[in-house]
């Protein structure tokens, strides 16, 4: 009797180590107000094409949790399916990083109103954001007034614009590239140098590769400015 006692403790020790859920080192928590009913995925670049790594059913309770492994910080993106409602801010980029991430929303300004903590590199990434959509914005009006000149055969006036815009389009690289530089401790400078940078002058991709941290070097985003300053190398 008691051996039979034993062998029965030992398998519930068995299956109640088989039914815990394996450790983690992220998790993305959060609430979306007004959300009650659909899916929200977890969702990454993978080469050329985004992914989904999991997704949540939302049914009555705008809380959501997401629990997953990261190699190194990335940036991820929360995307909610409305069901029959169509929108163009159903997508949120977080840049993620071990830990705990927290997102605090609503469905109806998913992306506008999104507040993020626990993440250093979003800090960042969205202290880049906020000047670089400030640039963008610029250049797009310039452009616009390009356009415009032409347009009405204001020839007289495009010379003075295309220096207007080249200054703006240089002081945009230049912002890319100082921060890059300043925050060279996270992994959202090679992101930077990635999405912003790819076709800037070598010297300046070779600036901000070298001055990378060995764990930033070592990350996804790292490497892959390693392979990008590689072949700008061989064809400069």
């Amino acid at each position: 009797m008691k051996n039979f006692i034993l062998t029965l403790a030992a398998a519930l020790l068995i299956v109640s180590c088989t039914d815990k859920k394996p450790v983690t080192n992220t998790h993305i928590t959060g609430t979306i107000k007004g959300f009650s009913n659909g899916m929200l995925y977890l969702q990454k670049m993978a080469d050329t094409a985004i992914i989904s790594i999991d997704s949540v059913k939302i049914k009555g309770n705008s809380k959501f949790q997401f629990d997953f492994d990261l190699d190194s910080p990335e940036l991820m993106y929360l995307v909610v399916n409305r069901g029959v409602t169509n929108s163009i801010d159903n997508s949120l980029p977080i840049f993620a990083e071990e830990g705990t991430i927290n997102v605090d929303t609503e469905l109806n300004y998913f992306y506008a109103n999104a507040k993020i903590t626990g993440s250093k590199n979003h800090e960042l990434f969205e202290q880049f954001q906020e000047i670089n959509r400030k640039y963008t914005n610029e250049i797009l009006e310039i452009s616009k007034e390009k356009y415009n000149a032409m347009r009405f055969n204001r020839l007289q006036d495009v010379d003075s614009i295309n220096t207007k815009l080249d200054k703006k389009v240089t002081r945009k690289y230049l912002h890319a590239i100082n921060f890059a530089l300043f925050n060279k401790d996270y992994e959202v400078a090679p992101f930077v140098a990635l999405s912003e940078l790819s076709n800037a002058n070598i010297k300046y991709l070779d600036t901000i590769h070298n001055s990378m941290t060995p764990k930033v070097a070592k990350s996804r985003y790292g490497k892959l400015l390693t392979e990008l300053v590689t072949e700008r190398r061989k064809v400069n």
